[in-house]
């Protein structure tokens, strides 16, 4: 597998600081290509939310650069998966414990993933996204919010998760939950294209809207990612999107 990457991140039109963190790094070991990417989503409503999603990426960094050569020795994805867990789970008591101490609230959703040959696993908290894109927009991941468990349980409809005043109510985040159970996936990897986004890239726009431009077939080099990404940015910008806005695309050929 061959991977390409971009990110692309905006501020939005209402806030003051951008509180989503990205990062991407991508190598290559004896089996291939590696691809780690990570999503983060600082809590909107809460102080310093750019320092808990940003503090959760340092630590991914660290990770890959420190972590990740010895793991790839004995490839496990199952193992990197429960460690990424418990370096989440970590970082909730480390991020709860520095919150109390300075009188104030803080939290970040994560979306990680980590492709390695032809397989990748994503660990997951809150309600940033990682998709696949082919024809269609898949959702990989399942939101962890009020709405999404409602929808789930049969009590709401999509069409009513809309305009439901509790549309953003995490069941649990990093840095504000005294429980975290982390979602861990592993899968094969398809071709085509996955991409991983905070919730203020996608409120506004539908998924056809996504797919039409995000199809494989049109992301022909980095510039092209990076064109069409900010394309979709500046669309949810104009339908007055009032959050921060993120997004990181893989081309996987």
């Amino acid at each position: 597998m061959r991977f390409t990457v971009t990110a692309d991140t905006d501020i939005g039109i209402a806030k003051g600081t951008n509180q989503d963190s990205v990062l991407f790094k991508h190598g290559t070991y004896s089996g291939g290509e590696v691809l780690m990417a990570v999503i983060c989503d600082g809590m909107g409503g809460l102080t310093k939310g750019e320092l808990a999603s940003a503090t959760v990426i340092r630590a991914f960094l660290d990770w890959y650069n420190k972590e990740l050569p010895y793991e790839l020795e004995n490839l496990d994805l199952n193992v990197i998966g429960g460690k990424w867990s418990l370096m989440l789970k970590d970082l909730n008591v480390k991020i709860i414990e520095y919150a109390k101490k300075n009188n104030i609230t803080m939290g970040t959703t994560f979306t990680g993933v980590l492709f390695v040959g032809d397989e990748y696993v994503t660990v997951h908290v809150g309600d940033t996204r990682l998709y696949h894109i082919g024809n269609k927009l898949e959702q990989l991941t399942c939101d962890q919010t009020f709405i999404a468990r409602e929808i789930r349980k049969g009590t709401m409809t999509a069409e009513q998760a809309k305009t439901d005043k509790r549309r953003n109510m995490l069941l649990q985040c990093v840095g504000a939950s005294e429980i975290l159970e982390p979602e861990v996936l592993i899968e094969k990897v398809e071709k085509g294209a996955y991409m991983l986004c905070s919730d203020g890239f996608r409120h506004e726009i539908t998924e056809k809207e996504i797919v039409e431009s995000l199809n494989p077939i049109n992301l022909i080099n980095k510039n092209a990612m990076h064109s069409n990404a900010k394309y979709l940015i500046e669309l949810v910008k104009q339908r007055n999107e009032r959050d921060n806005i993120s997004v990181v695309l893989i081309k996987v050929e």
